[in-house]
């Protein structure tokens, strides 16, 4: 990965990063003084509507974080570890549970009539594919491993090599 791509993706991270901060101390905060405006049938929604705004806010935070580290780790030509393991297994958990998050979002929503029905629907779709991102990242995770291990193999050869010469 050439320095220019590295500098971008760090710019892209930062950006992110930055602005889900925004969001989680001006927007949410905002959010909720909208929300105290609710009929008194859906007030019961603000809450768990919040945390799990709050809650889904951080997983992507973390994961932008797993991402940074991941990127100095490929810069530095030490990403084919075992170190690598846990940020791509942190990772694939927050994508997991974000995943539930935004499925627990359907589940408060779908009873009433506070949102229509294909809404819930089309929620529990962004749901699935949090899910599958979550997968995706455990099959490149395996290539991970298989990547550290032959990596692990050549060194061994290596310096087999070296001593027969």
């Amino acid at each position: 990965m050439g320095k220019a791509a590295v500098l971008a993706l760090r710019a892209v991270l930062a950006v992110l990063f930055v602005g889900s901060v925004f969001v989680q101390t001006v927007m949410v905060p905002l959010l909720a003084i909208d929300m105290n405006g609710l009929r008194p049938e859906y007030a019961h929604l603000r809450t768990p509507i919040l945390v799990i705004m709050v809650l889904g806010i951080t997983t992507a935070q973390v994961v932008l974080v797993c991402v940074w580290r991941l990127v100095t780790m490929v810069r530095r030509g030490t990403v084919f570890s075992h170190a690598a393991f846990r940020y791509v297994d942190i990772v694939t958990g927050a994508f997991a549970a974000a995943a539930a998050l935004v499925f627990a979002l359907a589940v408060v929503l779908a009873p009433g009539e506070a949102v229509a029905p294909g809404i819930v629907l089309l929620i529990c779709g962004v749901s699935l594919a949090a899910l599958g991102i979550a997968l995706i990242v455990l099959v490149l995770r395996t290539l991970l491993a298989q990547a550290v291990a032959r990596d692990v193999e050549a060194a061994r050869m290596r310096a087999e090599l070296a001593g027969v010469i």
